[in-house]
């Protein structure tokens, strides 16, 4: 399996995302699903990256020290990359 079909096989546990989408697509539909969460439903993002283990602490400066990129794109971001290390992690284990 392809890394980017583990990352929407991940990411779908949390979001309803086609199957097919490169990872450029893959960011745009979450800076939308994001920008959405934060205007419509606060609470459920909370909810999504506490899930995700995305570390606030982190987050919190990402969110602060970006000049060029919406509160979503940052979160978008700051997601996937969680995401990303995640599977990256189990492969190293699952090598084993």
């Amino acid at each position: 399996m392809s890394d980017i079909t583990s990352l929407i096989k991940i990411i779908n546990k949390d979001f309803d995302l086609p199957e097919n989408l490169e990872e450029d697509e893959l960011l745009e539909v979450m800076v939308n699903a994001f920008a959405y969460l934060i205007d419509e439903d606060f609470q459920k993002l909370v909810q999504i990256l506490y899930k995700a283990d995305v570390d606030q602490d982190k987050l919190k400066v990402l969110l602060e020290n970006t000049v060029n990129a919406s509160s979503a794109e940052v979160i978008a971001q700051a997601y996937i990359a969680r995401q990303k290390a995640k599977i990256e992690t189990w492969k190293k284990y699952s090598n084993r």
